[in-house]
């Protein structure tokens, strides 16, 4: 009894001993260029990071986590340059802060008037990620792995310091913009200027800009209300900003319950986060009302004014894409194809013209 009492604490010993051996913690750091205000970050610490470590329970892996926001490691527009070269294995990229490295990613924001649906946007775009080879190419080439976590961004609005009756309003008027969403003031008179919501607060406060286009998720935590208090829903569109990225090379040398953990993290990151989403758009419009903005809907007419205006800015970018070797007309084609299958009725048919 004696002898068989000590071989079982010894096989006991032994396994510990075994998982001990495997068990091991890899340290994370992860970075975002906005703040924690913003929903797609807050979710990053909420519900990506939770989900991973969940799913890896059990695995023999833990995660040591470095969470590096609001520009503390790299600032917006420069998040995708901080995973690739390894100094966080993990970010928020924002692609349309990314207009070079991430052109096809951009697709939304050439082809504004299509959807005011994030969620379904944002399933579309993480759907192609997984079907199209040439859309994740763009990832690979600067050494990422996407992992999901689609970031769709609500309905875009007009927020500005003057009233807004029509088109004849904006001219001569500085109006920032994100990105490649400045093409969609060329035929209004307006100027359009690239920014972004770190900055756009205190550049209107100062006259730098006259208006910017933004989204009312983002207009309530930024204050934006105070100083652009007409706020116009133009019917710009839902878009795709981004996701979570990996660096590719650490990426590949990790356990597969590490990189099943990631991706787990990533479905329930927008799942989460689009709930989330859905819930604040109309309760963001209501809070910029309750402080003093005034909220106007265009018109049909005012809307297709605007669309019709417009130089067909998706099929020149797919055409440049197209020259430089990347997939534009062919994600073009994909992306309106998909929206016009799920219900979506375009203002224009961008890749029909």
């Amino acid at each position: 009894m004696k002898r068989l009492m000590s071989t079982l604490m010894a096989t006991a010993v032994l396994a510990g001993a075994t998982l001990a051996a495997k068990a091991e913690t890899v340290n994370i750091t992860v970075a975002a260029g906005h703040p924690p205000v913003f929903r797609w970050v807050k979710h990053t610490s909420q519900t990506f990071i939770p989900t991973v470590n969940k799913a890896l329970e059990g695995s023999g892996i833990s995660v040591n986590w470095s969470e590096q926001y609001g520009g503390s490691l790299a600032k917006v527009g420069g998040v995708l340059e901080a995973v690739e070269e390894g100094l966080a294995e993990v970010g928020l990229v924002s692609s349309l802060f990314e207009a070079a490295k991430l052109s096809p990613q951009n697709v939304t924001y050439f082809t504004p008037f299509v959807s005011s649906n994030a969620t379904a946007i944002s399933e579309l775009m993480d759907k192609l990620h997984i079907e199209n080879k040439e859309l994740r190419r763009s990832w690979e080439d600067n050494n990422l792995e996407y992992l999901g976590a689609a970031i769709g961004i609500d309905d875009y609005l007009l927020m500005t310091n003057f009233p807004v009756k029509s088109l004849d309003d904006l001219k001569g008027k500085k109006i920032g913009a994100p990105g490649p969403a400045v093409n969609w003031l060329k035929g209004t008179g307006a100027v359009g200027v690239s920014g972004n919501l770190t900055t756009y607060y205190n550049e209107l406060k100062t006259g730098v800009y006259d208006g910017v286009i933004v989204f009312a998720t983002a207009a309530v935590p930024g204050k934006l209300y105070e100083v652009a208090p007409y706020v116009t829903k133009v019917g710009f569109g839902a878009q795709y900003a981004g996701g979570i990225a990996a660096n590719k090379d650490w990426f590949d040398a990790q356990p597969e319950a590490l990189q099943n953990a990631l991706r787990r993290g990533g479905v329930a990151q927008r799942e989460e986060y689009h709930k989330d989403l859905e819930a604040a758009i109309s309760a963001s419009l209501e809070t910029m009302r309750a402080n003093g903005a005034t909220i106007t809907e265009v018109s049909p007419e005012f809307r297709m004014k605007w669309a019709k205006g417009m130089e067909n800015v998706a099929k020149n970018w797919a055409a440049q894409l197209d020259g430089e070797g990347k997939p534009g007309s062919s994600i073009l084609s994909a992306y309106m194809d998909a929206m016009r299958q799920s219900g979506a009725t375009p203002v224009r048919e961008w890749d029909k013209e």
